[in-house]
């Protein structure tokens, strides 16, 4: 049952909300214009902040979904990080949009609020804090990524389960390697307010 829930999780993950919301809202492409990225970052650049809201939600929601349906059917903490990494997997690299996703991150918090609510908290007040000293999105994204095993570990204690939950962060950082680059020369862009 564990891997049949992992593949759907990677396929309800694969659902690019970016993309199907730019299309509904007659927007151009979100992978051709902006950061060429199918995210919320880059609907809000192209479509305004309703879009990028309904965008974040979608996503969020894609985390939410499977790990919520591996929780009902009574799977413990080890193996819904496995079902959160594979709805994390389909955003990135989603099947029907020919591998080509988004950086993970609302589907990843999405994933965490599931998981465990106080860690997703503490990762979205941690990101709220961290944007609002910086100005800068994925650097707020990349800190609060870098703190979340430390807070999943101490609310939960389950080892196991925060070694997947690393390989996420991990994971986000590598799909962030632009932004890394751009935030080291002092390029990456502000958020306005």
């Amino acid at each position: 049952m564990l891997p049949l829930l992992i593949i759907s999780a990677y396929l309800i993950g694969s659902i690019s909300m970016a993309i199907i919301i730019c299309k509904v809202l007659d927007l151009p492409d979100p992978r051709t214009q902006g950061s060429n990225n199918p995210g919320a970052t880059n609907v809000l650049r192209i479509g305004g902040k309703k879009a990028a809201a309904v965008t974040l939600l979608g996503d969020g929601l894609k985390g939410v979904i499977p790990v919520a349906m591996g929780q009902y059917l009574g799977f413990g903490a080890q193996e819904l990080t496995l079902i959160a990494l594979g709805a994390f997997l389909g955003h990135v690299y989603p099947i029907f949009f020919g591998f080509k996703g988004g950086k993970g991150v609302a589907t990843f918090i999405g994933s965490l609020l599931a998981l465990n609510y106080l860690t997703g908290f503490a990762f979205i007040i941690t990101w709220l804090f961290v944007a609002k000293v910086l100005k800068i999105s994925s650097l707020s994204a990349l800190i609060a990524t870098a703190l979340t095993p430390v807070y999943f570990y101490f609310l939960t204690d389950q080892l196991n389960a925060t070694y997947i939950l690393t390989l996420i962060c991990v994971w986000i950082f590598y799909t962030h390697r632009s932004n890394i680059k751009r935030i080291i020369s002092r390029e990456e862009g502000v958020i306005k307010s």
